[in-house]
């Protein structure tokens, strides 16, 4: 069965090609930028070069992109282009090749301004059932993909699974304030709470969703790292974010105090991963709990895949104020 990866060159991509290659699974990847894990170079817009790539291929794992980075950088109709027409090539050729399944990578970011509640609400618990509100391009494009998947579902039969991720990539925050409080790996350690995945995870829900697409037909999942809090805690996390730390992990101040480091005073939301977990057989490894275990052993608390994909950008270009502009 081959496997066609689009965005080969991506941080997802190259990991996912990674590991099919380390399984010895048969797999192309496909890309706009050349790279060791790049087999063909074209783009998911040249409808000619999609079905090209099509030839034999048994399931499809869309990852490939415009991201929130390129907002600043970037037309919308480029965002357009990339993200609704490349999916609609793909779909549509994949549907006239007899794909047997098809899985697209989406965003956490797809839920926009519902991740934001209003000044003194509690934080909000974002599951599958969380309806989004785009409040950018990318975000917009994002969803309008995944209702081309879900049509593709509904009136070609074709198996879809749509994954919402959350933030894998091992670059510095956008936002300044971050950057300037918290060191790269503490602030990627407390998003591991409520935001972040490590990009093995994401890898292996990719590979479930593969095996599991036929039979479960359509669905969207929530791809983030299992979080230690529950519906109880969102009052308390929006006010006082370190007690509740604290309290489910008493260790974690002396770990963190060892390193100089600091948790966040409050969350504004809690990503759930519950359905994944429960439908798909997801197990993901990388959680807070790894975090400190991997601080008292005094090891990184990434995966070894991780450190291997490394950190890519977004942009050839390097930016003065930030790892990439802020639109």
């Amino acid at each position: 069965m081959t496997i066609l990866v689009t965005g080969s060159a991506g941080h997802l991509g190259e990991a996912i090609m990674r590991s099919l290659r380390a399984s010895a699974r048969s797999c192309v990847g496909i890309d706009i930028k050349a790279s060791a894990f790049t087999d063909h170079v074209g783009s998911i817009t040249d409808r000619d070069f999609v079905r090209e790539q099509l030839r034999g291929v048994r399931t499809v794992l869309h990852t490939a992109t415009l991201h929130k980075p390129h907002v600043a950088t970037h037309s919308r109709q480029a965002f357009v282009d990339t993200n609704v027409t490349g999916t609609l090539n793909l779909l549509e050729e994949a549907t006239s090749a007899g794909v047997d399944s098809f899985v697209f990578t989406s965003t956490t970011s797809a839920f926009g301004s519902a991740l934001t509640p209003a000044a003194g609400e509690p934080a909000a618990w974002v599951t599958e059932d969380v309806t989004p509100i785009p409040k950018n391009i990318y975000g917009v494009t994002k969803v309008s993909a995944e209702s081309l998947c879900e049509l593709f579902h509904r009136k070609e039969r074709l198996p879809i699974l749509v994954l919402r991720t959350s933030r894998f990539f091992p670059e510095a925050d956008d936002d300044a304030a971050v950057r300037d409080r918290y060191e790269l790996a503490n602030a990627q350690a407390n998003e591991l709470l409520y935001r972040r995945v490590d990009i093995e995870d994401v890898v292996s829900a990719h590979l479930l969703a593969i095996e599991k697409a036929k039979a479960i037909g359509f669905r969207r999942y929530i791809i983030s790292a299992t979080t230690p809090f529950t519906r109880d805690d969102v009052a308390e996390l929006r006010r006082d974010a370190v007690s509740v730390v604290h309290r489910l992990f008493p260790e974690s101040a002396s770990l963190y105090a060892s390193r100089g480091w600091k948790l966040l005073p409050e969350l504004d939301r809690v990503y759930v991963n519950a359905l994944a977990r429960n439908e798909l057989g997801w197990r993901p490894k990388a959680d807070f709990q790894h975090v400190l275990d991997s601080l008292r052993a005094e090891k990184d608390f990434r995966s070894a895949l991780a450190r291997d994909v490394g950190s890519k950008g977004y942009h050839a270009t390097t930016f003065d104020d930030g790892p990439y502009p802020v639109a």
